[in-house]
């Protein structure tokens, strides 16, 4: 799992668009403080001869140099709150993308998860495989013995062959689900396909699920599930752009000043004749704007609308997801003791058919049918197996992946904050 969060891609990407929100908030943040700036400039000047009025009559020559040297301030005043606001909406798209990423790691790791239990439910599924033809193998050769020996017949040789040769075809497509479990979970894990091949070739057994869940309360879920989470940012984010726009039918007032220093000779630039300064306040009102103002405070409405709809709909498919996800969890359980038995009546069927068919009590058939459900058992609760944990890993994806203490979750959100 760690190196998943560290290697993944798509999650690497998440984390990028974290840091591109908090330096967009930034970039909004600065609009509250004044602008400083300074300039400094040199020119040579010519003015025609026949300028009006004539400059050289006033003792100013026609060629002259001119340096020049100021400081600059602009501060517009956040009189109605669209910049408050404007920060308000970047804190909230700050808090929606640290949502997303831990949406896409919730994702990821349940992914992991589902692509570890699938590739070891293959690897028993062939190793069951392979046991069931090494007995129909020795099914085969008791039959062909008996039939040499005048005790069977050739049906009963062509049926073993049968059974052996079906079986042993379910050998390559369980061999490719394998391979193609291991190949998704080395993308996952940031390497290539057949990275992990050799390391996940060892058997192990199918990760055991813990008997009870503690599901909590729906208003808990609303708490874990990120993607409510996020949704309810981008909310909060559309309702101030609301005020950001409605902020554009006021007059905007600002603070302005300069001050430098300028004079015709490089020798007296910096003294105090040569000072020069203005300062006030400024007041601009966009008194018409073909109702492009309210239009788009229409928009912003309209977009606030839209993600309150999609927050609501969101909440709705998390306690679906969860409902569905406790009911095939418990469901699935009940399936997989029903199996259980199953296995173990079929092998004692199996014991009993084999015994009676070397006695000559019954027929050969009966041990055909008795091999073919047990291997069929067998296979079927293998995969009721895999289903129960992919059911938990569903589960605890929908319930927000999983459950933390509340220093856990301090944690991460430092850690999602670097």
């Amino acid at each position: 799992m760690l190196t998943a969060v560290q290697s993944n891609l798509t999650l690497k990407v998440a984390e990028a668009r974290v840091r591109e929100a908090r330096a967009q908030k930034g970039v909004i943040s600065a609009g509250l403080w004044p602008d400083l700036g300074s300039s400094a400039s040199y020119s040579r000047n010519h003015y025609g001869e026949h300028a009006f009025p004539p400059l050289g009559g006033f003792g100013v020559p026609l060629d002259y140099n001119l340096y020049d040297a100021n400081f600059d301030a602009a501060w517009e005043l956040d009189v109605f709150g669209g910049t408050r606001r404007a920060v308000q909406a970047a804190n909230a798209e700050v808090g929606a993308s640290e949502y997303d990423q831990r949406d896409v790691l919730v994702s990821l790791l349940a992914e992991v998860a589902k692509d570890y239990i699938s590739a070891r439910a293959f690897q028993q599924r062939l190793a069951i495989a392979w046991e069931n033809i090494k007995v129909q193998q020795d099914v085969l050769n008791l039959t062909s013995n008996r039939f040499e020996n005048g005790l069977g017949s050739d049906l009963d040789v062509e049926q073993a062959k049968a059974l052996l040769n079906t079986t042993e075809a379910e050998i390559p497509s369980l061999q490719t689900g394998f391979d193609d479990s291991v190949y998704e979970l080395s993308v996952l894990l940031g390497q290539p396909p057949g990275a992990l091949v050799d390391q996940m070739a060892a058997k192990q057994d199918i990760p055991l699920t813990p008997p009870l869940v503690p599901v909590g309360l729906p208003s808990d879920l609303l708490e874990r599930r990120p993607d409510v989470q996020e949704a309810e940012r981008k909310l909060a984010a559309a309702t101030a752009q609301i005020g950001v726009a409605k902020a554009d039918l006021y007059p905007k007032f600002s603070l302005t000043g300069i001050a430098g220093v300028q004079s015709t000779s490089a020798g007296n630039w910096f003294q105090y004749a040569s000072k020069y300064w203005s300062a006030g306040p400024t007041v601009q009102w966009e008194l018409f704007e073909a109702g492009s103002i309210v239009a788009n405070i229409h928009v912003q409405n309209a977009k606030q609308e839209e993600a309150l709809d999609q927050y609501q709909q969101t909440v709705l498919t998390a306690l679906q997801d969860t409902e569905s996800a406790l009911t095939a969890y418990a469901r699935e359980q009940v399936r997989r003791e029903s199996l259980t038995q199953s296995v173990e009546a079929n092998k004692q069927a199996l014991d009993l058919a084999q015994q009676l068919y070397k006695s000559g009590l019954t027929d050969f058939l009966r041990v055909l049918d008795s091999e073919t459900s047990l291997y069929t058992s067998q296979d079927a609760l293998v995969q009721s197996d895999q289903t129960v944990s992919l059911d938990l890993v569903q589960l605890y994806k929908a319930l927000g992946g999983g459950w933390e203490s509340e220093k856990e979750i301090s944690l991460q959100r430092e850690n999602m904050k670097l």
